[in-house]
């Protein structure tokens, strides 16, 4: 016990996991949260609640160091940095708590390498760790920072010194919950670990002020958030310069997660039928789903399922294992994983998972899988793998050298071999958890904006088709006189009049300067007195004029008896601009331009549709395609064949598709950019129409369905 830990040893675990990562690294920015992270970083600005100041500070410095030219490749690497050291500490955790189970130094490093790299190589650790999507790899790496520091506390003797150690954890906890609430999830194994050794420590005065003072001192990377608000950086989320609005950012309210005793699928209050237990269980399921995919992710389901099982094995004989020879620690390691799996499922509440194969009325799933939310769970459960191996590895060796205890480690090169189960995830994972040569994301981004003219309004909905807009815009400086109203965030006022209050930025060889009126002429000038309400009810079909446009809104057709504020703002928009500034919408706002009566004002021009002032007719350059609408035939053949990237991003051939399912709708906006060139060029040029052929096989070909309409072949 009194070995000094293998830091040699845990620096070649983490640079052998890096490199793995660096191999593997995304070249630029992702879907989901990506964008809109690397953004922030780069602005210094506040992302989504809970805003992780602690991350944009972090990064921001990381993003200025020479380590590419491409401003999103270095925020994946720090990802895959942090990720990778954390696989460094997890080896240093399982060396530590393999002492008394393999004697030889050499053996028992090479069985916490095994654990570590286990960890290291789950689907979804090895995924989150080559692209910068979210912010937990650094709460991953607080995390295993504060379970190795609690039990280098534990091996120490009493005294001022191990109380120091002590306020570190503590701080690193709070300032970890600057970053994410993920980090917090520690502290039960802290307080597993102080009960177990020393549980006068929580009844000291002089310690208990002291981690106090510390706390706050972590806690306080808070107050960047409403300074920054202040000074209205491009991305700030919620506008919290004031203390409501803080609140609301760190308390997540725009989410309005679900109480713990609800059934997340109907809304709060007296009606709500409250959590059951057959919804707990399912809860769980959801959770050994995400475990299933952890170890072989390229292989076939039924695979996938037996090597769950194995895993799930091994690491329970670690953890048996591990409870015999040392229960202090073993007790720390349960609550650690206990409460980054079981808890957090049962904290979350979720709905029933994207890709659960159930469905029935009032049964809503998420909109994409959450497997992220538990990524600690899984890189813990490669130590208790490691451990498990290492056990049955032990076990044998013994057994050999029964006659001979002389011979044991002569006994152990029959034995290691078992550890070679730890490369199963790194094999089995490799196709699926790497993001090496996929551009999608930023190809799309710049297609849409060379999509529209100057001075224009884009409409989006949601993360997926606003997120790379603002990456190109702000970090990579392309079409910053283009402004982005996103649906999803225009609910809330704070939007609105962030949106109003902007002007747009000069674009590069336009004589003239930009348009200083606002989107909006009435609301969001001078204060909250001119904000738009909530939402407007209507019970049935209204005619009338808005602007030059002759609309019919319907509740059968809008599926609704009310408009929202975010398409109150967006009509009144129409209203006010259409006609003299260009206003378009993304390829995921067809809906949305249905439901409010526009279909025959827009006419489609590539990724985008562009609203028109009056209703559009056919010509010999606007063709009416059949299911498709409107079509700027020329105009859309320039962007789709010499203007766009992404269609050939995104038909380039995967092995195992498009992985994420639930954003593969990014890719069908260039399928139906090809499919309609495709119908609209078959006669007049069709050569190119069959070009347009390949490239929407080749992308349909990566999508895991088909939509009703869809077609392949040359038809």
């Amino acid at each position: 016990m009194n070995e000094r830990p293998s830091y040699p040893a845990a620096a070649a675990v983490a640079l052998g996991t890096l490199l793995l990562y660096v191999l593997t690294l995304a070249p630029t920015t992702q879907y989901w949260d990506a964008s809109e992270y690397i953004t922030a970083a780069h602005v210094l600005g506040i992302p989504h609640p809970p805003g992780n100041p602690f991350f944009v500070l972090v990064a921001h410095v990381w993003g200025m160091l020479p380590l590419g030219a491409d401003y999103a490749r270095r925020i994946n690497l720090l990802a895959a940095v942090t990720s990778a050291a954390s696989a460094g500490l997890w080896f240093l955790i399982g060396e530590r708590s393999l002492r008394t189970i393999v004697v030889a130094p050499g053996w028992r490093r090479v069985a916490a390498a095994a654990g570590a790299l286990v960890g290291a190589t789950m689907f979804t650790v090895w995924n989150q760790s080559v692209a910068n999507e979210k912010v937990y790899t650094l709460s991953v790496l607080s995390i295993a920072l504060v379970l190795w520091l609690m039990m280098c506390w534990a091996d120490r003797p009493a005294g001022t010194q191990r109380d120091r150690l002590l306020l570190v954890v503590v701080y690193l906890i709070a300032l970890s919950a600057t970053n994410h609430l993920m980090g917090v999830l520690v502290a039960p194994a802290v307080l597993v670990y102080i009960l177990t050794t020393e549980p006068r420590a929580l009844r000291r005065p002089g310690l208990l002020t002291a981690a106090a003072l510390v706390a706050v001192v972590g806690l306080s990377v808070n107050v960047f958030i409403p300074i920054r608000a202040q000074l209205d950086p491009y991305l700030n989320q919620g506008d919290a310069w004031v203390w409501a609005n803080l609140r609301a950012v760190l308390m997540r309210a725009q989410f309005g997660k679900p109480s713990v005793f609800d059934n997340p699928m109907y809304p709060p209050g007296e009606t709500n039928p409250g959590r059951s237990l057959s919804l707990i269980g399912q809860q769980l399921l959801n959770y050994w789903q995400y475990f299933t995919w952890q170890v072989g992710r390229d292989w076939s389901w039924g695979v996938q399922r037996g090597l769950a099982v194995l895993f799930a094995g091994l690491g329970i004989a670690g953890a048996r294992r591990h409870w015999q020879a040392d229960r202090r620690s073993a007790l720390a390691m349960a609550a650690l994983v206990g409460t980054l799996s079981v808890a957090l499922v049962f904290y979350l509440n979720f709905k029933w998972g994207y890709s659960q194969a159930y469905a029935g009325a009032g049964l809503e799933h998420e909109i994409r899988e959450r497997d992220y939310f538990f990524i600690g769970s899984f890189a813990a459960w490669g130590v208790w793998v490691g451990m498990g191996l290492a056990a049955i590895a032990a076990a044998l060796a013994s057994r050999i050298a029964h006659r001979a205890p002389a011979e044991e480690q002569r006994a152990w090169r029959f034995a290691a071999p078992l550890l070679l189960v730890a490369l199963i995830p790194l094999i089995g994972n490799r196709l699926t958890a790497s993001r090496s040569g996929d551009t999608v994301a930023r190809d799309y981004a710049r297609d849409v904006l060379a999509s529209v003219d100057p001075y224009a309004l884009i409409i989006t909905t949601g993360d997926n088709d606003t997120f790379p807009l603002w990456h190109a815009q702000e970090v990579e400086g392309i079409r910053r006189d283009v402004s982005v109203m996103v649906l999803s965030l225009a609910n809330t006022n704070w939007y609105l009049d962030q949106l109003q209050r902007r002007p747009p930025a000069p674009f590069p060889g336009v004589p003239a300067p930009p348009p200083t009126t606002r989107w909006m002429s009435h609301y969001y000038l001078n204060g909250p007195a001119d904000s738009l309400p909530p939402y407007v009810l209507f019970d049935r079909a209204v005619g009338g004029a808005v602007g030059p446009l002759q609309l019919t809104l319907d509740p059968q057709v809008l599926g609704r008896p009310y408009l929202d504020r975010s398409e109150l703002a967006l009509l009144q928009i129409i209203k006010d601009q259409v006609g003299r500034r260009p206003i378009y919408f993304s390829a995921s706002t067809g809906s949305t331009a249905e439901q409010l009566g526009l279909s025959r004002y827009v006419v489609g021009q590539g990724l985008v549709r562009r609203l028109m002032p009056a209703p559009v007719v056919a010509s010999d350059s606007i063709r009416l395609v059949a299911g498709r609408g409107f079509v700027d035939v020329p105009r859309a053949r320039t962007l789709a064949f010499d203007v766009y990237h992404g269609g050939e991003a995104a038909a380039r051939p995967r092995p195992r598709g498009w992985v994420d399912a639930a954003s593969q709708n990014s890719l069908l906006g260039y399928w139906f950019v090809y499919d309609t060139m495709a119908a609209a060029l078959r006669d007049s040029d069709p050569a190119l129409a069959r070009r347009a052929i390949a490239l929407r096989d080749a992308i349909l070909a990566n999508t895991t369905y088909a939509l009703p309409g869809l077609r392949r072949g040359d038809d």
